[in-house]
């Protein structure tokens, strides 16, 4: 048996259990929807690929299921607008634009409205998933569903580390800027999107104003990318949970991944609900103060984009010189060193430190520039 039938065989059983009420034409609506047009790439791909493949499919059926599945045209795209507008970081920046704007009328949803509207017609990625999703069903409320659950799912992909949406904003800004609809001044558009958004450093900057510079093959490429880390942090530091921490401690952040709740875990792993508590907090402690620092920093910075090399630690152009401004030269020589590709162990040597007393410093710069990061 080829792997897509065996796949689909696999979703028929899920849906007959989670979708009985659906019929066996609409349950086959979506198994087509969920595992796309080549059916031969299945064949192909490792085994860590198939593994994030399967989850991109299992990510996409529950938004499916959870948001439109069953659910009017109407009711279903407020969900949908409603969903997207409680992204933080693309509301205020809509705020912000409106506010520089004459149309000072406007709301977050008008915009996001527009933004989405545009999506959909010039898009090549979404033109390309309206005409599947019209070869997957001929019944216009399963197209519509389907539809807006991979519109959600296309805006809330993770791109350096920004939802997809705040890139496609960018460009909708560009163009009805061009366009007159807006008529603020261009020097104001480019500060309201630089800093936040360019994700290299200063001197080597990504024009996010041209409407290509996230092109299909990149928001692809850079998803499965992320993904792929994000599953090798995963399973290193349920290893590292296992065996540093406790047993129960992989367990619950097994769970946690899978979107459990504090109590669903207390009463999977039929513990009270204040250990349960206390065993989260010292997972938190391990990840970020002992995992990310000293046994995985590589793995887990690429997964974040926060490395020192390439990304600054995760702080734009404007939070690095703003970070660099407060350190002491001793410190800005450490995180020099650090950039060169400088070991610890080496640094220590130079500087004639112990190799604990130059990780307890690195330790306390990572932590200072991840409180930056969130304060932001």
């Amino acid at each position: 048996m080829r792997l897509a039938d065996k796949l689909a065989n696999d979703w028929r059983s899920q849906l007959e259990t989670d979708c009985s009420e659906q019929s066996v034409a609409h349950r086959e609506s979506i198994i087509r929807w969920l595992m796309g047009e080549d059916l031969a790439r299945f064949d192909t791909l490792t085994s860590d690929q198939l593994a994030i493949v399967q989850q991109a499919m299992d990510y996409r059926y529950r938004i499916l299921q959870q948001r439109y599945l069953g659910v009017g045209p109407e009711r279903a795209y407020r969900k949908l607008i409603q969903r997207l507008s409680s992204l933080f970081l693309i509301r205020n920046k809509i705020k912000t634009w409106v506010a520089l704007s004459r149309d000072r009328q406007r709301s977050v949803v008008d915009v996001l409205q527009e933004v989405i509207q545009e999506l959909l017609q010039s898009d090549g990625y979404m033109q390309q998933q309206v005409t599947w999703i019209a070869q997957c069903t001929s019944d216009s409320r399963m197209r519509n569903n389907l539809l807006l659950a991979s519109v959600e799912e296309y805006c809330l992909r993770p791109i350096r580390n920004q939802p997809l949406l705040v890139y496609r904003f960018v460009n909708y800004l560009r163009r009805s800027q061009r366009g007159g609809m807006t008529q603020v001044p261009s020097g104001d558009l480019v500060r309201l999107v630089s800093e936040e958004i360019t994700p290299d450093e200063a001197e080597n900057p990504v024009s996010l104003l041209d409407n290509q510079a996230v092109t299909q093959y990149q928001d692809e490429q850079a998803w499965e990318e992320q993904q792929m880390a994000r599953t090798a942090v995963k399973q290193s530091f349920e290893q590292y949970l296992a065996e540093k921490v406790e047993p129960d401690a992989a367990r619950w952040l097994q769970l946690y991944l899978q979107g459990h709740s504090q109590e669903a875990i207390a009463r999977t792993l039929d513990l009270p609900i204040k250990q349960v508590y206390r065993l989260r907090e010292k997972i938190s402690y391990h990840a970020i103060r002992v995992f990310a620092l000293k046994n995985e920093p590589e793995l887990v910075a690429n997964w974040l984009e926060t490395s020192l090399q390439e990304h600054s630690l995760g702080l734009t152009p404007e939070q690095w010189q703003q970070y660099v401004d407060k350190l002491t030269p001793e410190q800005r020589q450490l995180l020099d060193r650090l950039r060169e590709g400088c070991t610890l162990e080496a640094i220590a040597g130079d500087l004639n430190l112990k190799t604990n007393q130059v990780m307890g410093e690195w330790s306390k710069l990572y932590l200072a520039a991840q409180e930056l990061r969130s304060a932001s």
